[in-house]
């Protein structure tokens, strides 16, 4: 791994990786289209384009004008369902129509991102939005009288542990902390659980922590969860023993609470969703290997399956950082199905068979893309939709959201979890807007 220089100073590495002014002859430090070989089911794979020096450039937070909103193509209507939240992150909808909203951010990770570069790595994520205290929360969002806008807020369960991702079946409502699987007893129409919840489940944790975010969704007959658990470090420098249990997709028998590796070698995966029985991803890739290498991703989650992480990516590109090599995994490392573009941080994942918008935002997949810290200039920082056919990713991702950084490279929001509502709208949680956007077809 790169390491800086002993004569750069911590001033001065702060300095280099918060700047966000334009490079001569560049006129905008707002996000940019990413190369269109990059994206899709062929990728072309770049070659690796390290530097001493890793770019750091990040949209600085401020927050949403006064009126201002996600710009969307003709024929959408975009409107705040809820404001002023706090660091929203995740979101599922209950059958009732109600709306859970998980308010959080990273627990405490006290060997996570230390020395130079880690505090270098801290200011990045306080500018960006990222290093307000966790509320370890769930609220509850309702919309009784349907116009769109939530006018009902309430705690809906506190006290949780840097909570994630929610997932319903029957009457047992689940919820994935950063360390745990948590069963609460849900009875429709309240809005507010009491009653602790029971440890389902252990989940990968410790005072590493990396990728803290941990998502479930349940199996479509509902026997089973499955949890994301994010690898514990960018490609292995805290040693493989430190990624024991990590960059997985956990398989978690509901009677029992006993689980297996579904999948393997999936750095971050987040977010989950279903067309029939096969299960799909979206996933971040590792950083500090050029502004277009390597791609993150949109894959079907083959059982057993191994996807590289950390010897490998994209199949058998060798990751020539991560120290013994091994390239018997190497060999076993299965290509995903659809490439995003490199640093987009795919993070939300929801299939929309069907939906209240216009064409072409149904049958397919929406993508909340966070948006990238290394690159020059950023990419993501919006939703898109994937078309699918077939069962399988058939054309280029479409826009469906985008304006969250502004063309001086300021950042108004950020997307993260994304979900379709009982009324077939799109909801959008902005984890630096602190707002839950709702996208649905224009009134004519």
């Amino acid at each position: 791994m790169s390491r800086l220089p002993a004569a750069l100073t911590l001033a001065t590495a702060v300095a280099a990786a918060l700047s966000v002014h334009a490079t001569p002859g560049q006129t905008s430090v707002g996000p940019v289209p990413l190369p269109a070989d990059t994206v899709g089911p062929h990728p072309v794979i770049r070659p690796v384009d390290k530097h001493l020096i890793p770019t750091m450039r990040i949209a600085p937070d401020k927050g949403w004008p006064a009126n201002a909103k996600p710009v969307a193509p003709a024929g959408i209507a975009v409107n705040a369902f809820a404001t002023n939240l706090n660091h929203p992150r995740w979101l599922s909808v209950l059958p009732n129509g109600d709306v859970l909203v998980a308010e959080t951010n990273a627990p405490p990770k006290p060997e996570d991102a230390k020395g130079i570069k880690g505090k270098v790595m801290k200011s990045v994520q306080k500018k960006a939005g990222a290093g307000v205290p966790t509320a370890n929360r769930i609220v509850l969002l309702r919309d009784a009288d349907g116009d769109g806008v939530a006018e009902t807020r309430t705690v809906f369960i506190d006290a949780l542990n840097s909570p994630f991702g929610m997932a319903l079946v029957g009457d047992d409502l689940y919820v994935a902390d950063s360390d745990a699987v948590l069963k609460f007893a849900y009875k429709s129409g309240e809005t507010s659980i009491a009653e602790p919840g029971v440890k389902l489940t252990d989940l990968p944790a410790g005072p590493i922590n990396h990728h803290w975010t941990k998502n479930i969704i349940a199996s479509p007959d509902g026997s089973r969860l499955y949890a994301t658990t994010g690898s514990n470090s960018n490609a292995g420098e805290n040693g493989i023993e430190a990624e024991q249990g990590r960059a997985c997709i956990w398989e978690i028998d509901r009677a029992t609470g006993q689980k297996h590796p579904y999948a393997t070698g999936i750095r971050n995966a987040n977010g989950m969703a279903w067309t029939g029985d096969v299960l799909w991803t979206v996933a971040n890739e590792r950083d500090e290997l050029g502004d277009d290498v390597p791609p993150d991703f949109l894959t079907s989650v083959k059982p057993g399956g191994f996807y590289g992480f950390p010897w490998s990516y994209w199949g058998q590109h060798v990751d020539d950082r991560v120290k013994p090599a091994n390239p018997a995994m190497v060999a076993k490392a299965i290509a995903p199905d659809y490439a995003l573009g490199a640093h987009v941080a795919a993070l939300g994942l929801v299939a929309a068979p069907r939906t209240a918008l216009p064409a072409p935002f149904a049958g397919g997949m929406f993508i909340g893309e966070h948006g990238s810290w290394n690159r020059s200039p950023p990419v993501g920082y919006k939703v898109v939709f994937v078309p699918f056919a077939n069962g399988r990713p058939s054309g280029m991702p479409v826009d469906l959201l985008t304006g969250f950084v502004n063309d001086r490279g300021d950042a108004y929001g950020r997307p993260v979890g994304v979900a379709i509502d009982g009324k077939g709208a799109l909801l959008v949680a902005d984890d630096v807007g602190n707002t839950v956007w709702r996208a649905t077809g224009a009134a004519r």
